[in-house]
């Protein structure tokens, strides 16, 4: 490329920064921090197979499972803390070899937060097999409008008896 392409580039480059900065528009960046209650199994259940291949177990690993997801949100891991929302959705067991599950998850802020009446919209492949994973946030509704950014997730608590786990989501946004 040519040293006066260069230069023109560069320029154009900077003059685009000094708007952005001069006109406030770079994005703000946010972490909150949530509490998924989730429950597996019995009356109580959060989570629940819709649908799965014939003949084969509906479980997390099973190819082609599909779940209905309304686990409770909340601001603390206490399960006795107020509920702030629902985290409300589909997961679909898409990988052969059950390492992955596709997320597609709605965080719907209900009363008792300043996040009321907003939403969280949140999509990707959760990696089933690590500890820790990350998720896309890819829009959300009234304070969140027009967010973009990563939900990390990770399980902090777990008792097979129950089949209850408790599942820490710090997400960060871009607004």
């Amino acid at each position: 490329m040519a040293p006066s392409k260069i230069l023109s580039l560069s320029m154009l480059l900077i003059s685009i920064i000094m708007v952005y900065q001069a006109n406030g528009q770079f994005p703000n960046q946010t972490t909150i921090v949530f509490y998924m209650q989730d429950i597996a199994t019995g009356a109580n259940a959060t989570v629940s197979p819709i649908i799965g291949i014939r003949g084969k177990d509906w479980s997390y690993n099973t190819f082609g499972s599909i779940f209905a997801v309304d686990d409770p949100v909340m601001m603390s891991p206490s399960p006795t803390s107020p509920i702030v929302g629902r985290a409300q959705g589909i997961l679909i067991a898409s990988a052969h070899d059950g390492a992955n599950m596709h997320v597609v998850m709605s965080i719907v802020f209900t009363t008792g937060s300043e996040y009321s009446g907003s939403t969280l919209e949140i999509q990707g492949a959760s990696r089933q097999r690590e500890k820790y994973k990350e998720l896309s946030v890819v829009s959300g509704t009234g304070k969140f409008r027009f967010s973009k950014g990563y939900a990390a997730l990770q399980t902090i608590f777990y008792d097979p008896q129950t089949t209850h786990s408790i599942i820490r989501i710090s997400v960060t946004i871009q607004t």
